[in-house]
């Protein structure tokens, strides 16, 4: 019988299922995207290559921002690319 609460097509906890739907993206899903490993994909946060927010220990990465990141080849500038925020962080 399977476990009600796990997604029936990835194994993952309902958790990372609902992740997916507000909008925003994880490290394994990253890695597997990029065809590289975890461990790859957080020396790329911690470089800000990749577009994400750090709180804590934890990565904060969304959807939007990275599929903008994947779809311009992490280019952060040049023609048709806004250069607006993300997030603005308040002190």
């Amino acid at each position: 019988m399977s476990d009600p609460s796990r997604d029936s097509d990835s194994g993952h906890p309902i958790e990372a299922q609902e992740e997916r739907l507000r909008g925003r993206i994880s490290v394994p899903e990253i890695a597997r995207r990029l065809h590289i490993g975890r461990l790859a994909v957080y020396e790329m946060l911690e470089q800000g290559i990749i577009p994400s927010i750090r709180l804590g220990r934890r990565w904060i990465i969304t959807r939007h921002a990275y599929e903008q990141w994947e779809r311009t080849c992490g280019m952060r500038r040049g023609p048709g690319l806004q250069t607006t925020q993300e997030v603005t962080v308040l002190n």
